[in-house]
């Protein structure tokens, strides 16, 4: 198993988006999941994903999956639905917000388990902390963004995502890396 996500291409990338918005917008104004249709072997395969929304900069909703189970271009169909409707932190998405609503596509690489916590490269690597039937995850740009120290990205990730000790990752806890391949599109018309 590779430590890294697949390299998908510009015109890839720019389907997957294209699947998450026409997603979104269909779903927001009607309700109906849209059918995709694929030929692009890369899209066709067991993929995992997360999709993240934001307006203005601010976080608006980010669903994923760990595991590759259906192939990739429905993981993000499906992961755009949850990030627009189901994220329990937000209000599902409204159809005044769809023109300000810009995208991100997160594809992971295969998880795997680390021996150690200080394999984690903060900004390389997302992690999962399992314990206890209690699991959290980060992927690995919330350490770029937040700017955090390696012992405060897992704090948070321990605590506040899995609810967990705020040093179980130092305690037992089973931690799992992975790479993404992330892209967005900015809100339409910008």
């Amino acid at each position: 198993m590779t430590d890294t996500a697949g390299e998908l291409n510009e015109q890839q990338q720019q389907r997957l988006l294209d699947v998450a918005r026409q997603t979104i917008e269909t779903y927001v104004r009607t309700r109906r999941v849209l059918p995709v249709e694929e030929d692009d072997p890369a899209l066709l395969r067991p993929g995992a994903a997360f999709v993240t929304l934001r307006i203005g900069g601010m976080l608006r909703g980010c669903i994923g999956s760990l595991e590759a189970r259906t192939p990739l271009i429905e993981t993000v169909r499906d992961r755009a639905i949850s990030a627009a409707a189901e994220d329990p932190r937000f209000p599902p998405v409204t159809v005044d917000e769809l023109p300000d609503l810009e995208i991100e596509v997160s594809v992971l690489s295969p998880l795997r388990r680390a021996a150690d916590w200080r394999e984690i490269e903060l900004g390389k690597h997302g992690v999962i902390v399992d314990q206890n039937g209690r699991r959290g995850v980060f992927l690995p740009q919330v350490a770029e963004e937040t700017g955090w120290d390696l012992e405060t990205f897992m704090s948070h990730l321990c605590r506040d995502k899995a609810g967990l000790p705020a040093d179980a990752w130092k305690r037992g806890a089973a931690l799992y890396l992975f790479t993404v391949q992330a892209f967005s599109s900015p809100p339409p018309g910008r």
